[in-house]
């Protein structure tokens, strides 16, 4: 007996093929029919009649936060509920584990430092994981059997440097033996099931001491051990960020991202590429990576957003505003003595010489004061400014756009919320991007979910795309925008039966109806614990989500039910190897 059919659905199989109307049943966790409409004799404990909406494989999200997230929130909102059923975490080199059970005070600092570098809320942190595991198996066995979707997770260099050198992983090298303990560690959480290595070299990740993470002060002998290290098992890949992902690689980025991938003889992703019609030479500069990969028997594929994310912005605490060069001292001040320090003319004319130079890369993007647009507002000073756009305030009041900008923060304290309008929604740019994820080396991704919880929400980028898609700027067909979001990444993992609706595959599935799909405005919700904020975004049009057969998602709400499963590399994926 089946213990589920969807009836008469229009199938989107992954595959990009056509799509076409068939009964989809489901047993025990797997897709075990699919034929015509009515063609299914055999009964079903369940059914429903799917006539007018599009049957998807679950979509897969490659670059995610989860780590912390999941213990408190085992139903990954609000990614799940925009049909994501499996989802990659342990990205950027940050991971809740190995701690070292010598240290105690180890998983503090790894709470500062994911509080610092990921934006997540200290308080959610401390209070809603357990923190009761040391190894990385340890770990994964923590959250088996208590999560919603699938998750799989790489293991982080800081964590692995912090284990073996303690404190001498910011700013030491590692002796011969500690670089032992480190490949130990490493093998030894590869044993369990993580999918490989994540690292960072990227200069716009910081400690919650302010000091450059552990993994930025690895030299190329380290990071190509451990990457040796990673062609050793099963099922694997590596996942690097350099400083130039931001805006454009530098010759020795290139040659380490490319010494990484073939050494592992494994596929090596990064994020995100960033596509600007303004900036074109930066997309051509970035695949170069990618090419000399191939000669060398390595592969590297970029992550990209095929949405614009909305983010917010404060002058008040910590953003990507403290990234820019130069502003991360002023913005660090007490707040009276950073109201003091921008209401300095000199001062303004010289953060924004410095974000205008080419040292700020990508954050040159977000020097257009005058186009932000002001939202919550705290002070009767700012009373009805919310939802208008700098310039115009600026140009009523006889000010530069960035002295406005500032007077209204001041205002409030330094709480105004601030949303910058994008630079790079003008056709050109969009054109260039339907160009760029033509390339066999871009794959759709780069949400962050799980991290930035209260600057950004990235999650949504799967039904927006898709509603784009549909009914929008409709830059690529239905049928190619599900594989992008589905068997793209599944086969970059190497997830196994994942990723596509073909019999014997995991049933993993969405359901949605083609007229509505899309994200909701990002909104501010307390709901973290510690009653901390976080954005969140509703899904339309998701009428259904399974994982491995189980709904979890029935129109935008949780079921409450826990099928997902901690997928471990070599049982849960099979290597894609870049060696011929």
């Amino acid at each position: 007996m089946l213990d589920h059919l969807i009836k008469g659905a229009t199938v989107a199989d992954g595959t990009g093929a056509p799509s076409y109307v068939a009964d989809v049943g489901i047993r025990d966790g797997r897709i075990v029919a699919i034929a015509e409409p009515g063609t299914v004799t055999e009964p079903a404990r369940s059914a429903e009649d799917a006539t007018g909406l599009v049957l998807a494989p679950g979509f897969v999200d490659p670059h995610t936060h989860y780590d912390a997230q999941l213990f408190w929130d085992p139903y990954a909102t609000p990614s799940m509920n925009h049909g994501v059923t499996t989802v990659a975490g342990g990205n950027c080199g940050f991971t809740l584990a190995p701690l070292n059970p010598d240290r105690p005070g180890d998983a503090d600092y790894t709470r500062r430092m994911m509080s610092r570098v990921e934006g997540m809320s200290l308080v959610a942190l401390e209070q809603g994981a357990p923190w009761n595991w040391h190894g990385f198996g340890e770990y994964l066995d923590a959250l088996e059997g208590r999560i919603a979707v699938n998750a799989g997770f790489m293991v982080g260099h800081c964590a692995l440097r912090r284990h073996a050198m303690g404190e001498d992983a910011i700013g030491g090298q590692p002796t011969p033996a500690q670089l032992e303990e480190m490949l130990r560690l490493f093998h030894e959480a590869m044993d369990a099931g993580a999918w490989g290595l994540s690292t960072t070299q990227s200069s716009t990740h910081s400690d919650g001491d302010g000091r450059p993470v552990a993994s930025r002060h690895a030299g190329p002998e380290e990071l190509l051990a451990l990457s040796r290290a990673v062609g050793d098992h099963e099922g694997t890949q590596i996942e690097a960020i350099v400083a130039g992902c931001l805006d454009q690689f530098a010759d020795e980025e290139i040659d380490l991202l490319v010494e990484m991938s073939a050494a592992a003889g494994r596929p090596l992703n990064w994020n995100v590429l960033t596509i600007d019609a303004a900036v074109p030479e930066r997309v051509p500069r970035q695949l170069q990576a990618g090419e000399r990969a191939r000669k060398a028997g390595g592969r590297i594929v970029a992550l990209t957003m095929p949405i614009l994310t909305p983010m917010n912005m404060s002058l008040g605490t910590f953003c990507a505003l403290n990234l820019i060069p130069g502003w991360g001292d002023i913005l660090g001040l007490p707040i009276p003595e950073r109201i003091a320090k921008l209401r300095d003319p000199d001062v303004r004319a010289e953060m924004l010489r410095r974000a205008s130079s080419p040292e700020a890369g990508v954050f040159r993007r977000l020097t257009h004061f005058g186009r932000y647009v002001i939202g919550d507002t705290y002070s009767a000073a700012n009373a009805g400014l919310t939802g208008r756009v700098v310039r115009d305030v600026a140009a009523e009041r006889g000010q530069e756009d960035f002295a406005a900008l500032v007077e209204i923060c001041a205002a409030d304290e330094m709480r105004t919320v601030l949303w910058p309008m994008p630079t790079d929604n003008d056709p050109a740019s969009w054109e260039l991007r339907r160009r760029t994820w033509e390339h066999e080396d871009v794959m759709l991704g780069g949400s962050d979910a799980g991290a930035h919880l209260d600057r950004m929400c990235g999650a949504p980028y799967t039904t927006r795309f898709i509603g784009d898609c549909l009914r929008g700027r409709k830059l690529v067909g239905l049928e190619r925008a599900v594989r992008m979001l589905t068997d793209d990444p599944a086969r970059l993992l190497g997830l196994r039966e994942r990723g596509r609706i073909a019999e014997g595959y995991h049933a993993d599935l969405v359901l949605f109806a083609p007229e509505r799909i899309d994200a909701g405005q990002a909104r501010l919700v307390h709901d973290l614990p510690g009653d901390s904020p976080r954005l969140d975004s509703r899904a339309m049009g998701i009428v259904s989500v399974r994982v491995g057969g189980t709904e979890t998602i029935r129109d935008d709400e949780i079921t409450g039910a826990v099928p997902g499963r901690v997928l471990r590399s070599g049982r849960d994926t099979e290597t894609v190897s870049t060696r011929s």
